[in-house]
Protein backbone atom coordinates (compact mmCIF):
# COMPACT_ATOMS: atom_id res chain seq x y z
CA UNK A 1 0.00 0.00 0.00
CA UNK A 2 1.09 3.55 -0.68
CA UNK A 3 2.49 5.47 2.27
CA UNK A 4 0.14 8.26 3.36
CA UNK A 5 1.76 11.63 3.88
CA UNK A 6 0.88 15.26 4.51
CA UNK A 7 3.33 17.70 2.92
CA UNK A 8 3.77 20.87 4.99
CA UNK A 9 5.49 23.41 2.79
CA UNK A 10 6.56 26.99 2.01
CA UNK A 11 7.36 26.79 -1.73
CA UNK A 12 10.26 27.68 -2.53
CA UNK A 13 11.88 26.13 -5.62
CA UNK A 14 13.27 23.16 -3.70
CA UNK A 15 9.88 22.61 -2.02
CA UNK A 16 8.35 22.53 -5.49
CA UNK A 17 10.70 19.77 -6.60
CA UNK A 18 9.88 17.78 -3.46
CA UNK A 19 6.15 18.11 -4.18
CA UNK A 20 6.67 17.02 -7.78
CA UNK A 21 8.68 13.99 -6.65
CA UNK A 22 5.93 12.94 -4.26
CA UNK A 23 3.16 13.40 -6.83
CA UNK A 24 5.16 11.39 -9.39
CA UNK A 25 5.64 8.42 -7.06
CA UNK A 26 2.93 5.75 -6.74
CA UNK A 27 4.49 4.51 -3.49
CA UNK A 28 3.26 7.71 -1.85
CA UNK A 29 -0.31 8.91 -1.31
CA UNK A 30 -0.35 12.64 -0.64
CA UNK A 31 -3.40 13.31 1.53
CA UNK A 32 -2.99 17.06 1.20
CA UNK A 33 -0.58 19.99 1.25
CA UNK A 34 -0.52 22.53 4.06
CA UNK A 35 1.13 25.85 3.27
CA UNK A 36 3.05 27.82 5.88
CA UNK A 37 4.78 31.20 5.86
CA UNK A 38 8.53 30.83 5.44
CA UNK A 39 10.53 31.36 2.27
CA UNK A 40 7.85 33.88 1.28
CA UNK A 41 4.64 34.99 3.02
CA UNK A 42 1.63 32.69 3.25
CA UNK A 43 -0.33 34.35 0.43
CA UNK A 44 2.47 33.36 -1.91
CA UNK A 45 3.25 29.89 -0.51
CA UNK A 46 -0.36 28.71 -0.80
CA UNK A 47 -0.44 30.06 -4.38
CA UNK A 48 2.84 28.37 -5.24
CA UNK A 49 1.68 25.04 -3.83
CA UNK A 50 -1.33 25.12 -6.14
CA UNK A 51 0.80 26.12 -9.13
CA UNK A 52 3.02 23.07 -8.56
CA UNK A 53 0.04 20.76 -8.25
CA UNK A 54 -1.38 22.09 -11.52
CA UNK A 55 2.02 21.66 -13.18
CA UNK A 56 1.99 17.99 -12.14
CA UNK A 57 -1.51 17.52 -13.54
CA UNK A 58 -2.95 17.15 -10.03
CA UNK A 59 -5.49 19.94 -9.75
CA UNK A 60 -7.49 17.48 -7.64
CA UNK A 61 -4.95 17.73 -4.80
CA UNK A 62 -6.15 19.51 -1.67
CA UNK A 63 -4.12 22.55 -0.61
CA UNK A 64 -4.74 24.28 2.73
CA UNK A 65 -3.42 27.59 4.02
CA UNK A 66 -1.91 27.29 7.50
CA UNK A 67 -0.15 29.75 9.78
CA UNK A 68 0.93 33.12 8.44
CA UNK A 69 3.52 33.85 11.17
CA UNK A 70 5.70 31.93 13.65
CA UNK A 71 4.23 30.95 17.01
CA UNK A 72 6.00 33.68 19.02
CA UNK A 73 8.13 35.76 16.66
CA UNK A 74 7.83 38.08 13.65
CA UNK A 75 8.11 36.32 10.30
CA UNK A 76 11.49 36.21 8.57
CA UNK A 77 11.44 35.41 4.84
CA UNK A 78 14.01 34.58 2.16
CA UNK A 79 13.11 36.42 -1.04
CA UNK A 80 16.81 37.18 -1.45
CA UNK A 81 17.25 33.46 -2.17
CA UNK A 82 13.98 32.44 -3.83
CA UNK A 83 12.96 35.69 -5.54
CA UNK A 84 9.86 37.78 -4.92
CA UNK A 85 7.46 34.99 -5.88
CA UNK A 86 9.35 32.17 -4.17
CA UNK A 87 9.37 30.34 -7.51
CA UNK A 88 11.33 32.84 -9.59
CA UNK A 89 12.80 31.45 -12.79
CA UNK A 90 9.96 30.10 -14.96
CA UNK A 91 6.86 31.94 -16.11
CA UNK A 92 4.16 31.56 -13.45
CA UNK A 93 0.39 31.75 -13.64
CA UNK A 94 -2.54 32.31 -11.32
CA UNK A 95 -3.75 28.83 -10.32
CA UNK A 96 -7.38 27.93 -10.96
CA UNK A 97 -7.63 25.01 -8.55
CA UNK A 98 -9.31 26.10 -5.30
CA UNK A 99 -7.69 26.71 -1.95
CA UNK A 100 -9.48 24.60 0.63
CA UNK A 101 -11.52 26.60 3.16
CA UNK A 102 -10.25 24.67 6.19
CA UNK A 103 -7.20 25.95 8.08
CA UNK A 104 -4.13 23.81 7.47
CA UNK A 105 -3.58 23.12 11.18
CA UNK A 106 -7.14 21.85 11.52
CA UNK A 107 -6.61 19.61 8.49
CA UNK A 108 -3.53 18.09 10.11
CA UNK A 109 -5.36 17.49 13.38
CA UNK A 110 -8.50 16.08 11.77
CA UNK A 111 -6.57 13.81 9.41
CA UNK A 112 -4.42 12.31 12.16
CA UNK A 113 -7.53 11.67 14.25
CA UNK A 114 -9.44 10.14 11.35
CA UNK A 115 -6.76 7.84 9.93
CA UNK A 116 -5.68 4.69 11.80
CA UNK A 117 -2.87 5.37 14.28
CA UNK A 118 0.61 5.04 12.83
CA UNK A 119 -0.44 5.37 9.20
CA UNK A 120 0.23 9.05 8.40
CA UNK A 121 3.70 10.55 7.91
CA UNK A 122 4.29 14.30 8.14
CA UNK A 123 6.87 15.77 5.76
CA UNK A 124 7.59 19.39 6.76
CA UNK A 125 9.69 21.26 4.19
CA UNK A 126 9.68 24.69 5.86
CA UNK A 127 9.36 26.25 9.30
CA UNK A 128 7.59 23.92 11.72
CA UNK A 129 4.86 26.40 12.68
CA UNK A 130 1.91 24.34 11.43
CA UNK A 131 3.17 21.12 13.02
CA UNK A 132 4.13 22.75 16.33
CA UNK A 133 0.77 24.52 16.50
CA UNK A 134 -1.11 21.29 15.77
CA UNK A 135 0.82 19.41 18.47
CA UNK A 136 0.27 22.20 21.01
CA UNK A 137 -3.43 22.43 20.23
CA UNK A 138 -4.12 18.67 20.03
CA UNK A 139 -1.50 16.68 21.98
CA UNK A 140 -3.49 13.47 21.38
CA UNK A 141 -2.38 13.40 17.72
CA UNK A 142 1.33 13.05 18.48
CA UNK A 143 1.11 9.33 19.23
CA UNK A 144 -0.87 8.81 16.02
CA UNK A 145 1.96 10.05 13.76
CA UNK A 146 3.81 7.31 11.91
CA UNK A 147 6.93 9.43 11.38
CA UNK A 148 8.02 13.01 10.79
CA UNK A 149 10.56 13.34 7.98
CA UNK A 150 11.68 16.97 7.87
CA UNK A 151 14.23 19.16 6.20
CA UNK A 152 15.93 21.45 8.69
CA UNK A 153 18.86 22.04 10.94
CA UNK A 154 22.55 21.29 10.65
CA UNK A 155 25.47 20.01 12.68
CA UNK A 156 28.79 19.97 10.79
CA UNK A 157 27.53 22.56 8.29
CA UNK A 158 26.36 24.84 11.12
CA UNK A 159 24.09 27.60 9.72
CA UNK A 160 23.00 28.96 6.36
CA UNK A 161 20.90 31.88 7.67
CA UNK A 162 22.95 32.76 10.74
CA UNK A 163 26.36 31.40 11.69
CA UNK A 164 24.61 28.85 13.93
CA UNK A 165 21.16 28.22 12.43
CA UNK A 166 19.55 26.76 9.34
CA UNK A 167 16.69 28.87 7.95
CA UNK A 168 13.68 26.59 8.59
CA UNK A 169 14.52 26.09 12.26
CA UNK A 170 15.58 29.72 12.75
CA UNK A 171 12.25 31.11 11.52
CA UNK A 172 10.25 29.35 14.26
CA UNK A 173 12.52 27.77 16.87
CA UNK A 174 9.68 27.50 19.41
CA UNK A 175 7.65 25.35 16.99
CA UNK A 176 10.74 23.27 16.26
CA UNK A 177 11.30 22.79 19.98
CA UNK A 178 7.75 21.45 20.38
CA UNK A 179 8.26 19.00 17.51
CA UNK A 180 11.68 17.76 18.65
CA UNK A 181 10.42 17.29 22.22
CA UNK A 182 7.16 15.64 21.14
CA UNK A 183 8.31 12.03 21.18
CA UNK A 184 7.08 11.44 17.62
CA UNK A 185 9.56 9.44 15.48
CA UNK A 186 11.78 12.00 13.76
CA UNK A 187 14.02 11.71 10.72
CA UNK A 188 15.96 14.89 9.93
CA UNK A 189 17.56 15.96 6.64
CA UNK A 190 19.98 18.69 7.74
CA UNK A 191 22.34 20.83 5.69
CA UNK A 192 24.96 18.14 6.29
CA UNK A 193 23.03 16.03 3.78
CA UNK A 194 21.56 18.65 1.47
CA UNK A 195 24.87 20.41 0.88
CA UNK A 196 26.04 17.14 -0.70
CA UNK A 197 23.06 17.10 -3.10
CA UNK A 198 24.33 19.70 -5.54
CA UNK A 199 22.53 20.66 -8.74
CA UNK A 200 25.57 20.57 -11.00
CA UNK A 201 25.24 21.65 -14.63
CA UNK A 202 24.90 18.06 -15.95
CA UNK A 203 22.17 17.34 -13.39
CA UNK A 204 20.36 20.56 -14.29
CA UNK A 205 20.65 19.76 -18.00
CA UNK A 206 19.15 16.32 -17.35
CA UNK A 207 15.93 17.93 -16.10
CA UNK A 208 15.71 20.14 -19.18
CA UNK A 209 16.46 17.17 -21.43
CA UNK A 210 13.30 15.42 -20.23
CA UNK A 211 11.58 17.51 -22.89
CA UNK A 212 8.42 17.96 -20.81
CA UNK A 213 6.76 21.01 -19.33
CA UNK A 214 7.66 19.78 -15.84
CA UNK A 215 11.27 19.18 -16.87
CA UNK A 216 11.65 22.65 -18.34
CA UNK A 217 9.91 24.30 -15.38
CA UNK A 218 12.18 22.45 -12.95
CA UNK A 219 15.33 23.37 -14.84
CA UNK A 220 14.30 27.03 -15.02
CA UNK A 221 13.46 27.13 -11.30
CA UNK A 222 16.71 25.54 -10.22
CA UNK A 223 18.82 27.58 -12.61
CA UNK A 224 17.56 30.68 -10.78
CA UNK A 225 17.62 29.12 -7.31
CA UNK A 226 21.17 27.85 -7.36
CA UNK A 227 22.76 31.16 -8.35
CA UNK A 228 22.60 32.45 -4.79
CA UNK A 229 24.26 29.40 -3.23
CA UNK A 230 26.90 29.03 -5.93
CA UNK A 231 27.94 32.62 -5.28
CA UNK A 232 27.78 32.07 -1.51
CA UNK A 233 29.61 28.75 -1.25
CA UNK A 234 31.71 28.68 -4.42
CA UNK A 235 30.39 25.19 -5.17
CA UNK A 236 29.74 23.55 -8.55
CA UNK A 237 26.01 23.72 -7.97
CA UNK A 238 23.41 24.81 -5.46
CA UNK A 239 22.15 22.37 -2.79
CA UNK A 240 18.73 20.82 -3.36
CA UNK A 241 17.32 20.64 0.16
CA UNK A 242 13.69 19.62 0.42
CA UNK A 243 13.39 16.70 -2.05
CA UNK A 244 15.68 14.68 0.21
CA UNK A 245 12.70 14.11 2.52
CA UNK A 246 10.59 12.48 -0.19
CA UNK A 247 13.59 10.60 -1.56
CA UNK A 248 14.11 9.11 1.91
CA UNK A 249 10.55 7.76 1.92
CA UNK A 250 11.20 6.14 -1.46
CA UNK A 251 14.83 5.06 -1.06
CA UNK A 252 16.06 5.15 2.54
CA UNK A 253 19.15 3.25 1.39
CA UNK A 254 20.40 6.48 -0.21
CA UNK A 255 20.97 8.00 3.24
CA UNK A 256 22.98 7.29 6.37
CA UNK A 257 22.97 8.92 9.78
CA UNK A 258 22.73 8.39 13.52
CA UNK A 259 19.93 8.21 16.07
CA UNK A 260 20.97 10.96 18.48
CA UNK A 261 19.61 13.61 20.79
CA UNK A 262 18.77 16.89 19.07
CA UNK A 263 17.66 19.97 20.98
CA UNK A 264 16.65 23.39 19.68
CA UNK A 265 18.16 26.61 21.00
CA UNK A 266 15.40 29.15 21.67
CA UNK A 267 16.91 31.45 24.28
CA UNK A 268 20.15 32.80 22.85
CA UNK A 269 20.21 35.68 20.37
CA UNK A 270 23.61 34.45 19.22
CA UNK A 271 22.64 30.84 18.45
CA UNK A 272 18.84 31.03 18.14
CA UNK A 273 17.49 28.16 16.03
CA UNK A 274 20.62 26.03 16.35
CA UNK A 275 20.04 22.27 16.22
CA UNK A 276 22.30 21.01 18.98
CA UNK A 277 22.92 17.43 17.88
CA UNK A 278 24.77 15.10 20.24
CA UNK A 279 26.48 13.41 17.29
CA UNK A 280 29.30 12.01 19.39
CA UNK A 281 27.16 10.86 22.31
CA UNK A 282 28.84 13.08 24.88
CA UNK A 283 25.70 13.65 26.96
CA UNK A 284 23.22 11.36 28.66
CA UNK A 285 20.28 12.97 26.86
CA UNK A 286 18.00 10.39 25.26
CA UNK A 287 18.12 10.10 21.46
CA UNK A 288 15.03 11.62 19.84
CA UNK A 289 15.87 11.89 16.13
CA UNK A 290 17.59 10.06 13.31
CA UNK A 291 19.89 12.82 12.13
CA UNK A 292 21.18 12.10 8.64
CA UNK A 293 24.77 12.80 7.74
CA UNK A 294 25.35 11.52 4.21
CA UNK A 295 23.63 10.90 0.89
CA UNK A 296 24.30 9.00 -2.32
CA UNK A 297 23.94 12.10 -4.48
CA UNK A 298 24.16 10.30 -7.82
CA UNK A 299 21.44 7.88 -6.74
CA UNK A 300 19.32 10.75 -5.46
CA UNK A 301 19.46 12.68 -8.72
CA UNK A 302 18.90 9.54 -10.78
CA UNK A 303 15.71 8.86 -8.79
CA UNK A 304 14.59 12.47 -9.06
CA UNK A 305 15.16 12.68 -12.82
CA UNK A 306 13.41 9.38 -13.49
CA UNK A 307 10.37 10.29 -11.43
CA UNK A 308 10.00 13.82 -12.80
CA UNK A 309 10.10 12.25 -16.25
CA UNK A 310 6.76 10.59 -15.46
CA UNK A 311 5.01 13.95 -15.14
CA UNK A 312 3.49 15.91 -18.04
Amino acid sequence: MARKIIIDTDPGQDDAVAILLALASPEIEVLGLTAVAGNVPLARTQTNARIVCELAGRADMRVFAGCDAPMQRPLVTAEHVHGKTGLDGPDLWEPTMPLQPQHGVDFIIDTLRAEPPGTVTLTPLGPLTNIGTAFARAPDIVDRVQEIVLMGGAYFEVGNYTPAAEFNIYVDPEAADIVFRSGAPLTVMPLDVTHKALVTRPRLDAFAALGTRTGRFTAEMLDFFERFDIAKYGSKGGPLHDPTTIAYLLRPDLFSGRHVNVEIETGSDLTRGMTVADWWGVTDRAPNATFMGDIDADGFFALLTERLGRLP
